[in-house]
This record gives C-alpha cells, sequence and structure tokens, in this order.
C-alpha cells in the first residue's frame, strides 16, 4: 500500500486554513471534473481530490492523518501500531459514520475504515425535530457518543489499575487552523480487560441538548507493544530461551508473566520452537487465557579450550548419524 499525500494532492501547506483547503478543493474540482474537463486523467484526479477534501475539511479525520507524521506521496506504508491512541471522535470514530470508506482507496480505508464498537449516537440537535416558532416545545435530546482508541500496558490487564489518561479532541479555531482541545480522565481499567473492548464511560461524551443527558465515551484499549509477551486474544505467548543441557535433560526454570514469574518443568529432548502451556496463566477471565512458552536454544560460545573440547565430545559422542538439517 502506498502512501497519500493529502496536502499535496490539494496543492496546500499542511499549515494551511480550513477556507484555504475548501478554495482549492473547489478550484480543482472544477478542472478535472469529468464532465467538463479534457484532461485524460480527469476521473482518477476528481476522485484523488475527493479523497483528499474527504480528510482534510473533517478536523477529526485531519488530526488523525497529521498523527502518522509527515512521509513521501507513494512510499510504500502500513499505519504504525496505535496511530490513533488518544483522540476523542465524535461518532462511531475517526471515520465517523457518513462516509463509506470502500468508494475511496485502500488508504484511505487502512485508516479510517474501522468502525468502533457501541454504536454512534447522534449529535445533539443533528438530523433531529428542530424547535418552531414561539410557544414550540422544547427539545431535549441526548448527546452524542464519543470514542477514542487507548493505550494501556498488558500488565493492567493481570492486575487492574486506574490511570489518568489524557484525551485530545479536534477541531478548527476562529481563523480554520486546527486545534486541539485537551482533557484528563481518571480511568478505572478492570482486571480481565481483552484487547479491543471497549470501556464504556457514561455521560462522558458530548453534551446534550436542552435537559437531555450528555453521551457516553467508549473508550476501545489496546495494549502498548511489549519487548517480552504477545497477545492473542487471552493468551499470552513469551519466548523462553534454554541452554542445551536443559532442553536435553530437562529442567525446571523461571518464566516471566506480566505480574510476577512463574516456574515450569520442561521435559527432557525439547526442541526449539515447542510450546509449552502454563493453563489459565494468560489474561484473567471466565474462563481465563494460558500462557504459552516458547522455547529457544541458545549455545555457550565456543571461546575457550573447554567449551571447545566439550563441543568436539558432543560431536563424538552423537556420532556420525546425527544430522540436525535432516526432514523430520
Amino acid at each position: 500500500m502506498k502512501f497519500k499525500d493529502y496536502y499535496q494532492t490539494l496543492g496546500v501547506a499542511r499549515e494551511a486554513s480550513a477556507d484555504d483547503i475548501k478554495h482549492a478543493y473547489r478550484k480543482l474540482a472544477r478542472k478535472y471534473h469529468p464532465d467538463v474537463s479534457k484532461e485524460p486523467d480527469a476521473e482518477a484526479r476528481f476522485k484523488e481530490l475527493g479523497e483528499a477534501y474527504e480528510v482534510l475539511k473533517d478536523p477529526e479525520k485531519r488530526a488523525a492523518y497529521d498523527a502518522i507524521g509527515r512521509r513521501a506521496g507513494g512510499d510504500d506504508f502500513q499505519p504504525p501500531p496505535g496511530w490513533d491512541a488518544g483522540y476523542e471522535f465524535h461518532g462511531s470514530g475517526p471515520g465517523g459514520e457518513e462516509v463509506d470508506p470502500r468508494q475511496f482507496s485502500d488508504f484511505f480505508e487502512s485508516l479510517f475504515g474501522r468502525r468502533a464498537a457501541g454504536g454512534g449516537g447522534r449529535a445533539a440537535g443533528g438530523g433531529g425535530r428542530r424547535g418552531g416558532g414561539g410557544g414550540g416545545a422544547p427539545i431535549n435530546l441526548r448527546g452524542e457518543d464519543h470514542h477514542a482508541k487507548v493505550l494501556i500496558d498488558l500488565q493492567d490487564a493481570y492486575t487492574g489499575a486506574r490511570r489518568s489518561l489524557t484525551l485530545r479532541m479536534p477541531a478548527f479555531d476562529e481563523q480554520g487552523h486546527g486545534v486541539l482541545q485537551e482533557r484528563t480522565l481518571d480511568v478505572s481499567i478492570p482486571r480481565g480487560i481483552r484487547q479491543g473492548q471497549n470501556l464504556r464511560l457514561a455521560g462522558q461524551g458530548g453534551p446534550g441538548l436542552g435537559s437531555g443527558p450528555a453521551g457516553d465515551l467508549f473508550l476501545e484499549i489496546e495494549f502498548n507493544p511489549h519487548p517480552r509477551f504477545r497477545v492473542d486474544g487471552r493468551d499470552v505467548y513469551v519466548d523462553l530461551p534454554l541452554a542445551p543441557w536443559e532442553a536435553a535433560l530437562g529442567a525446571a526454570v523461571p518464566v516471566p508473566m506480566p505480574d510476577g514469574e512463574v516456574e515450569l518443568s520442561i521435559p527432557p529432548g525439547s526442541a526449539a520452537g515447542r510450546k509449552l502451556r502454563l493453563k489459565g496463566k494468560g489474561i484473567p477471565g471466565d474462563p481465563a487465557g494460558d500462557l504459552y512458552a516458547v522455547l529457544g536454544i541458545v549455545l555457550p560460545p565456543a571461546g575457550s579450550d573447554a567449551t571447545r573440547q566439550a563441543y568436539e565430545a558432543l560431536k563424538t559422542a552423537a556420532g556420525a548419524g546425527f544430522n540436525p538439517r535432516r526432514a523430520a
């Protein structure tokens, strides 16, 4: 997938105001409209312009796009992990609900095609019945639900935690430039929460209209990348290095866990790549996940006469019939 530079597509600077972006789009859209343009690539260019404008006209999509950082158009691209974490969005996420991302490129869909769980509420007063002239009944509408992706540590899912999370709400200022409005929430992370689950914070979404209640805030949970552990649902995987004699003869070795460590018995004759299951030692739940230790073998360096002699003795003991490259 190739990165798309939407600012370059519209010919505007990254600091351009909302009005500058609108004027640039309208000018280019008239030039490349398929019904009037004589350019051979008019239809493709018109589609590219529409995609770029869809992102840059919206403060939420634009802030999410800007969070990726500066890249050259056409470069190979995959969204980095957690690229949109910490941004608070109206509706169902950075893509909103009014746009079908399939009408645009794979690049657009990779960024804005995800729909957060929990549903998106209607904006207070948006699309609803409006009050008429004097004497009309007051309108009381529930506020819009908001969504944000947040990053927590894997250990928090094992033990539960209370965390202060700062969220940034994209908006335009009076001059039409993008700004970020921050707020910090004290959030209780329940023990056993899984990646992809949503925490609902009642009344923390958009304000209601009239005496209508506020909407809710849904926090989609994602784990910070960990140098040691990998997560699949409730199961957790960890690489466990062994000495050759531990793998060959068996041993009891400590296995790290996100909330401590546990002792594991290594069966004699264990090979590299073998997975040993520790039942119920994954992310807590009903049922709890499992922890899998993936075995690896680390050879002592042959840096001394003693270790070289030991390797020679092992070579002799194994015999000429031993071939590590023979298919099992």
